[in-house]
């Protein structure tokens, strides 16, 4: 004996939109000037090791080499970049969409 079972057709499986793209973007732009005061610190170092600049705010610790001053405008840096990516993902694939349709 065989048994069909026939079920109806539920809602179709819809990819979502990011939810939180906005909050991304708003905080890539505040790390961007962040970035740029970091690398400003860094700046401030070597000048002031070179002798071009007067003496630097911190004289001692972590956070009195120039290295880490780089290091932390970089990855604030590229922190950003990847926000901003992350909060414009669905605009790329919206126009890459309309652009191959438009060439069919």
């Amino acid at each position: 004996m065989l048994v069909k079972i026939r079920l109806s057709q539920g809602p179709t499986v819809q990819k979502k939109a990011r939810k939180n793209q906005r909050l991304a973007l708003a905080f890539a732009a505040l790390l961007t000037p962040a970035a740029l005061m970091a690398g400003v610190l860094c700046i401030w170092r070597i000048g002031a090791d070179l002798g071009f600049t007067g003496s630097f705010a911190i004289s001692e610790g972590i956070f009195s080499r120039w290295q880490v001053w780089f290091a932390i405008a970089g990855a604030v840096e590229g922190l950003a970049i990847l926000l901003t990516r992350y909060g414009r993902a669905d605009a790329a694939l919206t126009q890459e969409r309309a652009h191959t349709l438009s060439k069919s």
